[in-house]
């Protein structure tokens, strides 16, 4: 799991190529808490995507820009487009 530590990064991975699955967390969400220890499972399912941990507090200005106040949620790029998301219900 790729944890980027600023914005900077973060925007290299969202414009590279390649499959990358978004998980937008926050270590106070309880169903986040839940599902974190199944991503592992996830990541080597669906080795074919870079998962990347994406803290919705730290990166706030990005998840409101993206619609993405519910947590968790995950949204898929592909070579830097959006391909899918799942948006939980707004915490």
């Amino acid at each position: 799991m790729i944890i980027p530590k600023n914005y900077e990064e973060l925007a290299e991975i969202v414009k590279s190529d390649g499959k990358h699955v978004l998980f937008f967390t926050a270590g106070w969400c309880p169903d986040c808490t839940f599902i974190k220890p199944r991503m592992p499972e996830l990541e080597a399912e669906f080795s074919d995507f870079n998962f990347v941990e994406v803290d919705r507090d730290e990166f706030m200005d990005l998840a409101i820009e993206w619609g993405i106040m519910g947590i968790p949620s995950f949204v898929t790029l592909e070579n830097g487009k959006e391909t899918g998301r799942l948006v939980n219900k707004l915490r």
